[in-house]
């Protein structure tokens, strides 16, 4: 899944472990604890890497959640037809505004209620994944030298 993070004023996109490390898409340190589960029952992060990892699984649990219930309550969503663009824009901002009018007004709503029953739902039907563009083999060293400058510097930023 890519999930759209905006940082330092630079978008990029919170990817998961099978994407490589490229310009703008910002994945986990491999091979270091990544799962909230696994958080959970054993210690505390240690170093850099494993708090970077467990805030950058966090938030991607947080969003996948949000579009979980975005979908459920917005059945066009999933199912878009093929409308022009425009019009797939203007339909995901105005569902984005009544999702967030229903949530901050408190109105009592069955679809809020069963996630937040079950903090640890994060739904299996997600957006699909998209896979980032073919480049040449110079190109993705280049580009995932900078991202893990990048991702190295949010991780220390997150240490202090």
């Amino acid at each position: 899944m890519i999930i759209i993070l905006l940082l330092y004023a630079d978008k990029y996109y919170l990817v998961d472990a099978g994407y490589p490390q490229t310009l703008r898409y910002l994945g986990p340190y491999k091979g270091v604890r990544y799962h909230l589960p696994d958080f959970r029952r054993g210690q505390a992060p240690e170093g850099y890497q494993e708090i970077f990892n467990k805030a950058h699984s966090s938030l991607r649990s947080c969003i996948e959640r949000i579009f979980g219930v975005w979908k459920k309550r917005w059945k066009i969503l999933a199912y878009m037809p093929q409308y022009s663009f425009r019009s797939q824009r203007d339909i995901v901002v105005a569902s984005m505004a009544l999702h967030n009018y229903i949530r901050l007004s408190s109105i009592k709503d069955t679809i809020f209620h069963e996630v937040d029953m079950h903090p640890e739902f994060v739904p299996r039907d997600i957006f699909p994944d998209r896979r980032p563009q073919v480049l040449e083999q110079s190109q993705k060293n280049d580009m995932a030298t900078e991202m893990n400058i990048i991702r190295n510097q949010i991780a220390h930023s997150l240490m202090m």
